[in-house]
């Protein structure tokens, strides 16, 4: 089994600041920057082997049509025909609103997306706010690459989004294998060790890769939070 390896681990400090109406930047950090080495002992993961498929229907309704609230940081590395990127993310979410922070591999912040029931805003590292309708529309022109957060609100918790048909594979313990849906295909490995609880429990993944045509994206999850 391939190692794998990480460069960067980042610790991070809100800290608390007026926002101006232009919704500036609100994120800094405490970062401290060591060599990792996670071997496959430390972050072991795997892919379950697919015994069934199950298709689904839309079932989207005002009470389901959000995800379950969460806070989580990671890793992602995109890559496309155009552009290429790697570095960290601090993701929170709720019912109501969505910040997304990527970060270089150094820490330093790249671009803040928020999104509420009302707006879509993208802020630069240099405080230049861009607005849209949906995320995907503005991290396309934006970032050169589409970040489908309507859809990975659920996929990062193993789950397929209600509000579109999906295809979705599962193992013999009943873990999401992979989904295919509105276009993308979602492939999970989860720690080795995962296992659930009970039949209601959903197992999250450690990694997940999502595809697009020629758009690649993976994400590692080192830290959840339910909120």
């Amino acid at each position: 089994m391939r190692p794998e390896t990480v460069s960067y681990r980042i610790i991070f400090a809100k800290v608390e600041q007026n926002r101006s109406p232009n919704c500036s930047l609100w994120w800094k950090f405490l970062i401290i920057i060591m060599p990792v080495l996670c071997s496959c002992s430390t972050l072991t993961t795997q892919t379950g082997t697919v015994v069934r498929t199950i298709e689904y229907e839309s079932t989207a309704t005002h009470q389901n049509a959000a995800a379950d609230n969460f806070e989580l940081i990671g890793r992602v590395s995109v890559h496309n025909a155009q552009q290429r990127f790697s570095g960290g993310v601090r993701w929170r979410h709720t019912v109501y609103d969505d910040t997304v922070l990527l970060l270089s591999p150094l820490g330093q912040a790249v671009a803040e997306i928020n999104r509420n029931q009302e707006s879509v805003s993208f802020i630069t590292s240099k405080q230049e706010v861009f607005r849209a309708r949906n995320v995907e529309d503005l991290t396309a022109n934006m970032l050169g690459w589409r970040l489908p957060l309507d859809g990975l609100q659920y996929w990062v918790q193993g789950l397929h989004s209600p509000q579109s048909a999906a295809s979705v594979d599962l193992d013999s313990e009943d873990r999401t294998v992979a989904i295919r849906q509105n276009g993308w295909e979602i492939m999970f490995r989860h720690d080795k060790d995962a296992a659930k609880s009970s039949v209601h429990t959903v197992v999250r993944p450690r990694i997940i890769k999502l595809q697009f045509e020629d758009l690649n994206i993976r994400m590692v999850i080192d830290d959840w939070i339910k909120i």
